[in-house]
């Protein structure tokens, strides 16, 4: 399929088999989740940098592509992404750069979809 196809079919597979199991606590955080990222004081755009960032920190590949997706989806550059990944790993430290690696493998992908 290609990498991101593949992220996007087994997030979308795997959230629908959390969603089916009908959890109220699950579907709350699911739902803050997408609340949180809604415009208000900031933009969207910030709101998703902000998301790629700690994700970077935190080391969350998966969170990372995603964010990277949704980046792209708003229109963010890839000077604008670039330099907020440069934020995250000089904040997270080396410990970052293998997933800084897999993060600029996926937004190489991301302008190919």
């Amino acid at each position: 399929m290609g990498l991101v196809a593949d992220f996007n079919h087994y997030r979308s597979r795997m959230n629908e088999k959390i969603q089916s199991a009908d959890n109220l606590i699950i579907k709350r955080i699911f739902n803050l989740d997408t609340n949180a990222y809604t415009a208000g004081v900031l933009d969207i755009k910030t709101k998703e940098l902000i998301g790629l960032t700690c994700s970077l920190v935190l080391r969350c590949d998966d969170c990372v592509k995603y964010h990277l997706g949704k980046c792209k989806e708003v229109g963010l550059t890839t000077e604008q992404v670039n330099e907020a990944m440069g934020l995250a790993t000089l904040i997270g430290g080396t410990i970052v750069i293998p997933h800084l690696r897999r993060a600029f493998e996926y937004w190489e992908e991301l302008a190919h979809v």
